[in-house]
């Protein structure tokens, strides 16, 4: 009986280790479905075909709100731009709130135009939080066109010259190929 219960015990160690490992550039950004501001459902994977700046930030997190202008002029500067491994540019915002007023207040107050703002509400407890194994924020990951992380902690000015990197150059062609 006592080797079935340390077995056990030990099981459940390791199910919650492998649970919460460190997510790596080269893996497969695991799938997140989200509730936005207003009820609606946002998936992770709907995103494909872009490049996919997945940011978990929250309205009380001063660096995060110090991030935030940063974050829009890098939005309205590649949401539309081609790239080697990906057409267009989007943010899917996981936010750490516990309060809606509070969060949605910090969309409007930050001019945070992407549509993508997802929360459960439940802080770091949040179970995408813990799937993604978020001990900090600001945070974030860049996902490829085929869901696959290519760069995370984008901070700054690296942001920029991480998309500018992937950035494709064209003189005369309007539509991405």
């Amino acid at each position: 009986m006592r080797q079935l219960a340390l077995v056990f015990i030990l099981l459940v160690l390791f199910a919650g280790k492998a649970a919460t490992q460190e997510i790596q550039v080269g893996q497969t950004a695991p799938e997140i479905i989200m509730t936005g501001p207003n009820g609606e459902e946002y998936k992770l994977s709907s995103l494909r075909g872009k490049l996919v700046l997945v940011d978990f930030w929250a309205s009380w997190c001063s660096p995060c709100r110090k991030e935030n202008p940063l974050l829009t002029e890098v939005y309205k500067r590649y949401k539309e731009a081609c790239f080697t491994n990906g057409k267009g540019f989007e943010i899917f915002s996981v936010s750490l709130d516990l309060k809606r007023n509070n969060w949605v207040e910090a969309i409007e107050s930050d001019n945070l135009i992407w549509n993508y703002h997802g929360s459960d509400l439940n802080g770091w407890r949040s179970s995408i939080a813990r799937m993604y194994n978020i001990k900090a924020i600001p945070m974030n990951f860049l996902i490829d066109s085929a869901g696959i992380i290519i760069a995370k902690n984008l901070r700054g000015s690296e942001l920029n010259s991480t998309l500018r990197k992937y950035k494709k150059i064209h003189f005369f062609i309007k539509d991405c190929r």
